[in-house]
């Protein structure tokens, strides 16, 4: 009997099937292809606040250790909590069934009894809740009369509570990008998790250094049709944010959550994106991604009219009954570990068919046993391999033991015996699932724009009122207070840049570094070209910070220190460029030092002329054929550094071709 391998080319049936749902790639397509799939998507952006404390204790907040730098473990097995309503949330009961042990590795430094539930919590962080209110109102946000703080279930070992305190601060808001508006949903201030340290079969360590740091996360509605539209709003968010100059930057310190869904599809969240460059490729993927999985239920739907009784049918492999020379089988049998052979009713043509760029519905699967059963990979080989593996000549007798059909797909898989039960039920869960479509989950995202599957999405039943926390008020005077000092919007900035002539390629540059309003003081408070600030900030500075010659502890404030400075000496900024590399290469710069160091000196318009004039006269001595063309150029040259910070270059060489003209 076939297993079904002879009447399908795997690799032939990826191609095929990634043509059939017109999969192009994120370079080739087209808003015509996003409005084809039906793409819409959103955010959830995580942003720390530079805070003193923590957000419920008053540990340090923003201190980090080595993975290895801990003072005591704690070892915990998390189960799930009814909600209010009396119900399970499903992530919870998924994560409960890895059987998880977790392990967190706590510093004394950062960590205290509150971040293991043996402490109630202090008040909130009122410099926290400052924050948050603040950027709500430059945000431009609906802001709560009272901040209720809840506790979210986290199952998953992140919270060594099992619980994260969380608190909305508003309500409704919008953004306004370049073509659109994209609405705002709500921002919450909330506690960090942990940070992981490894995650391998059933046990998972964390470090706490940064769990309960001060965050807000701002969450939109799905208003972004394309995967450009989500990366402007997740850099305006990020813009908004470092505008107060009050949130804290660098790795880990922002993180976005990418919700993504088709026409038809569900909404799958692509949780903690470090960089907001991936999130175009990423939001591509996974649109296409579950239009693929749209187009497998179609396929599906042929097989049985009551998919709730379609059903696997596994059987034992034993040492005793073949000899494999597959090495990873092999190995699983030589470390005692169970190895099972599945067979997938109908399923022919289905484990190979497309889901992103280089990953099939197989990898559906495997990486469930990974997440669900806790079985590392590789956990499985199956009869539509498109890496080319003979999977009929390694398990000829697979197909006759499980009395398989043509149209049916086999799979063999191996673990820990314990594991096997939960990873039998998993295979059929997600075969199951595919007959519906889409399911709703939270992924994990790489680099190269795919995802895998992480967890159950959570859903509303995980939420529920915290005991240990008061309502705090929020007064008309917090609110005037919190709102005298607020930023410039985000888009006044965009315009301000424009009307400055700043070149584009600074722009978001100077916004990511909220360097925008620093250019516009030096031009209000001390008179200076903002186009020429922009452009020795936004190219001198930035191309010296790239190439690590800004000191560590350099703050950009020092910059309008810098042309305070000039200012005070009468200098004008082309000073600033040669003054800039040993400026920046010390935390806290002696200008007058430096200045003095460069050997630059003031000079009059009167020395200028007289420099000319006797330039003028040499050049027929340097110049080698006796002709007079040049001259300007070679003046202008001897003349630069001279002239430089105390004389426009441009008022020095017209008087170079006021003299020369006159001798001419």
């Amino acid at each position: 009997m076939s297993n079904g391998m002879s009447l399908i080319d795997p690799r032939e049936n990826y191609e095929r099937t990634k043509e059939e749902i017109g999969y192009v790639s994120r370079k080739e397509a087209t808003l015509n292809d996003y409005k084809r799939i039906g793409f819409k998507s959103g955010l959830e952006v995580h942003q720390q606040l530079k805070t003193k404390s923590k957000l419920f204790c008053r540990c340090p907040a923003g201190i980090y250790h080595d993975d290895n730098d801990f003072d005591a473990e704690v070892i915990r097995h998390m189960r799930p909590t009814l909600s209010e309503m009396g119900v399970y949330d499903g992530t919870a009961l998924m994560e409960f069934r890895t059987r998880k042990e977790i392990t967190y590795r706590i510093n004394n430094e950062t960590a205290c009894t509150y971040e293991v539930d043996d402490t109630p919590p202090f008040p909130i962080d009122r410099e926290a809740l400052d924050i948050a209110i603040s950027i709500a109102l430059a945000a431009r946000m609906n802001i709560v009369g009272e901040v209720h703080i809840t506790r979210k279930q986290y199952l998953d070992g992140s919270i060594p509570t099992g619980f994260q305190r969380s608190a909305i601060i508003s309500v409704e808001g919008e953004l306004q990008l370049r073509n659109k508006k994209v609405r705002l949903i709500q921002l919450s201030l909330e506690e960090d998790s942990c940070r992981e340290v490894s995650d391998i079969g059933h046990r998972r360590i964390y470090k706490t250094d940064r769990l309960g740091m001060p965050l807000i996360e701002t969450v939109t509605y799905p208003d972004c049709l394309t995967p450009d539209e989500l990366a402007e709003a997740a850099e305006y968010i990020r813009f908004l944010n470092r505008s107060t100059g009050k949130v804290r930057t660098g790795m880990g310190a922002a993180r976005e959550d990418v919700n993504v869904s088709c026409e038809g599809g569900s909404r799958a969240e692509i949780k903690g994106v470090a960089h907001i460059k991936w999130i175009p490729e990423l939001s591509h993927n996974e649109a296409f991604r579950q239009y693929a999985l749209l187009n497998i239920r179609a396929r599906l739907g042929k097989i049985t009219d009551n998919p709730a009784e379609w059903t696997i049918r596994s059987r034992e492999i034993t040492e005793k009954e073949v000899m494999y020379h597959f090495a990873p089988v092999r190995a699983a049998l030589d470390r005692g570990e169970k190895v099972m052979a599945v067979n997938l009713p109908g399923c022919r043509g289905i484990l190979s068919h497309f889901t992103q760029p280089g990953r099939i519905f197989a990898d559906e699967i495997s990486d469930r046993l990974k997440v669900i059963a806790c079985i590392e990979k590789p956990n499985m080989i199956h009869s539509e391999e498109i890496a080319g593996i003979n999977f009929n000549s390694l398990f000829p007798e697979v197909a006759i033991w499980l009395s398989a059909a043509p149209e049916d797909a086999q799979i063999i898989l191996w673990g820990p015996a314990d594991d096997i039960p939960t990873a039998l039920e998993t295979i059929e869960e997600r075969i199951r699932l595919a007959f519906e479509g889409v399911p709703n989950e939270t992924r994990k995202a790489f680099e190269d724009g795919t995802t895998m599957f992480e967890r159950v999405l959570p859903g509303r039943d995980r939420m529920y009122p915290d005991t240990d926390s008061q309502p705090i008020a929020v007064t008309t005077e917090m609110l005037e207070r919190l709102g005298r000092d607020l930023p410039v919007d985000v888009a006044m900035r965009f315009r301000q840049m424009k009307e400055w002539d700043l070149p584009e390629d600074t722009w978001h540059y100077l916004l990511s570094k909220d360097l925008v309003g620093i250019i516009d003081r030096i031009g209000n408070d001390l008179g200076f070209d903002r186009r020429e600030a922009g452009i020795l900030i936004g190219h001198r500075f930035r191309s010296l910070q790239g190439r690590g010659r800004v000191a560590q502890g350099f703050s950009t404030e020092r910059l309008y220190d810098l042309f305070a400075f000039l200012k005070e000496e009468s200098l004008l900024p082309p000073v600033a460029r040669i003054m800039l590399p040993a400026v920046v290469a010390v935390p806290s710069p002696d200008f007058r030092a430096v200045l003095t160091a460069t050997g630059l000196r003031r000079i009059t318009m009167d020395e200028i002329r007289d420099e000319i004039k006797v330039l003028a006269d040499r050049f027929p001595e340097v110049c080698y054929n006796g002709s007079m063309a040049g001259i300007e150029e070679w003046i202008m040259g001897q003349l630069h550094m001279k002239a430089v910070g105390t004389l426009r270059l441009s008022e020095v060489r017209k008087k170079v071709s006021e003299i020369v003209e006159v001798r001419g």
